[in-house]
């Protein structure tokens, strides 16, 4: 189990649980020695005893470790360290596109378009580099402050083929994006990617999936057999272009689909323009229930990979080649061997199918009462409820009473009533208390400060104070520095809580001239640079040496304003009969 405080690989310092999913746990860690924050996923320990498995994992990550794209979650490392296998990921601080969709409901046309855009953009990049990602959808969609777009999970979801008909949670949170091939027995193509597209666009305009069911493999049929809902129909300010998009991206038979995730992306571009308000309804060329040409699909359409990455992907099947050898003779032992095996699958996959329609019928007016689950921590309500044939979401909470890591309650907050066996619970846990704890926001600037603390919904009200750097405490200061606050650091704030702020704004004071010998230059330049008039008087008979300043007209410390005067009284020999002299500051 990996705890807080946990280093892993000698490297990276685990600071707190930020995801768990049915394959993998994601943490936020320190990397101690490149001094940046990281995301660390740790495949659970049923994964991570497969050997087959890991094996696929380890060579797919470092293959999509290859990436570079700026709407790509960025990998930096793959390895293994007493057991857990993990790799290391940039990390992103924001919310993932599911919760973005769960808050708001259905998005803007624009805002689809553009997170549409930049997910093809990021897709037709894998494929470049022969990747199919195989589990796309917005769980795995991250959406930044400023409206920027990361796909992750690039790397496990490919080597999840094999492992993921196992994986309880993660079928229920995927079987909804699944292309109708892949549920039908086919391997994935670039197609399948854009079915996956198709669906999650759909979800961003309607705020709600297409095809829903009590359990993976209700859902996985309607994915085969029932045709997508029309937008247009539900919502008349979807153009038909945008529905068209979706109609030739979600098509049953891949023939109709795209050629490309560019060819998609193209689309997307004029989606909104005024050419294509009138356009008409898409009509499919090839017809929809004819699945079984999707198992003749080449595994990348139009994209042929290197030699080296297929003889990879054949490695598994070479090591169960060369055990049949040792027991049946060259040649014919060989074909005898991988002709069972064939057939071992086909039937395998059949008895699957038939058992799970039975176990469908069987259990589809089985009902099961929820247990009480407050209070207890994840590990526990998820063995509870996965041990009664449920599978659980979990989706985090703030909150003052219920302590990090441990579950508040079902999400409609109810103990007990009854589900059909096989239904997809979601759970809410505690991520700590609510609010924010105050920081040092000392020499700050006030404008960053407080646009950081209103968007944790925090009122921060700002008051300004003159100061000048002619006084040591605030020498450093700049405009709008951070002087003093009303709360002190390490107290917690509440949404709707309030802050002052104390900021700088700086202002010029006058010197003490009377502080020293009379220098008129030096006094003619400060009148200058401020914008001030400047006047000199000669006083006689004051008893003071020549060239005293006895009096300067504005106090020392006293704001500077412009446009006023400032007069200099100076001390004159007695036998001096020039008289009065007054100048302007700007004359010599």
């Amino acid at each position: 189990m990996i705890v807080k405080g946990q280093k892993i690989d000698g490297r990276y310092q685990i600071i707190r649980t930020i995801g768990e999913g049915g394959m993998a746990n994601v943490y936020l860690a320190y990397d101690t020695i490149l001094d940046r924050e990281v995301a660390v996923k740790v495949l659970r320990g049923d994964l991570a005893s497969d050997e087959k498995f890991v094996k696929r994992f380890q060579r797919e990550a470092k293959a999509a470790s290859s990436l570079n794209h700026p709407n790509i979650v960025e990998m930096y490392d793959v390895g293994e360290d007493n057991g857990n296998y993990f790799i290391v990921m940039e990390y992103i601080d924001g919310k993932t596109l599911k919760s973005l969709i769960k808050k708001r409901g259905a998005l803007s046309l624009s805002e689809t378009v553009d997170i549409m855009m930049q997910l093809t953009s990021a897709i037709a990049c894998a494929h470049d580099s022969y990747l199919i990602h195989r589990d796309i959808k917005p769980q795995n969609v991250l959406i930044l402050e400023d409206g920027r777009v990361k796909i992750t999970d690039f790397g496990i979801a490919i080597a999840m083929n094999s492992a993921e008909l196992t994986q309880t949670n993660s079928v229920m949170g995927s079987v909804h994006y699944l292309p109708p091939e892949q549920a039908n027995g086919s391997g994935a193509t670039i197609k399948s990617d854009i079915y996956s597209l198709g669906i999650l666009m759909y979800e961003c305009l309607t705020g709600k999936l297409p095809f829903k069911g009590e359990n993976a493999v209700e859902i996985a049929i309607k994915q085969m057999k029932e045709k997508i809902p029309s937008l247009c129909a539900q919502n008349e300010l979807i153009p038909q272009s945008i529905e068209n998009i979706v109609l030739k991206a979600c098509a049953k038979n891949p023939k109709n689909r795209y050629d490309s995730v560019s060819e998609m992306y193209e689309d997307l571009k004029t989606a909104l323009s005024d050419e294509r308000k009138k356009e008409k309804r898409v009509v499919y060329k090839y017809p929809e229930n004819d699945l079984e040409e999707t198992k003749a699909l080449p595994t990348l359409n139009k994209i042929k990979e290197p030699r080296e990455t297929r003889e990879e992907r054949n490695e598994d099947i070479e090591e169960e080649v060369k055990k049949k050898k040792k027991e049946k003779k060259e040649g014919r032992g060989i074909k005898i061997a991988v002709i069972t095996a064939i057939l071992i699958c086909v039937v395998t996959f059949v008895a699957m199918i038939i058992l799970a329609f039975r176990i469908l019928e069987d259990n589809k007016n089985e009902t099961i009462e929820l247990p009480s689950i407050a209070g207890k921590s994840k590990e526990v309500v998820t063995q509870k409820l996965e041990s009664l044939g449920l599978s659980v979401v979990y989706e985090e909470e703030p909150s003052d009473d219920v302590g990090e890591g441990y579950v508040i309650d079902y999400q409609d907050r109810k103990n007990g009533g009854k589900v059909k066996k096989g239904t997809s619970i979601t759970v809410i846990v505690s991520s700590g208390l609510t609010g924010i704890q105050v920081g040092n926001y000392y020499k700050k600037n006030v404008n960053v400060v407080q646009a950081e603390l209103e968007s944790a919904g925090i009122k921060v009200v700002t008051t300004a104070k003159k100061v000048s750097t002619s006084q040591d405490e605030y020498k450093d200061a700049f405009e709008g520095m951070i002087i003093a606050q009303s709360k002190e650091e390490g107290s917690r704030l509440k949404e709707g809580g309030v802050i002052e702020l104390t900021y700088a704004t700086l202002i010029t004071v006058y010197p003490d001239f009377l502080d020293g010998t009379y220098d008129k230059k030096k006094i003619q330049q400060f009148c200058e640079d401020n914008k001030i008039k400047c006047e000199f008087h000669d006083r006689f008979n004051s008893g003071q040496k020549a060239g005293t300043i006895l009096d300067q007209g504005r106090e020392p410390g006293g704001e500077v304003k412009e446009g006023v005067t400032l007069t200099i009284t100076i001390a004159a020999d007695a036998e001096d009969t020039s008289g009065t002299n007054t100048s302007n500051g700007n004359n010599g």
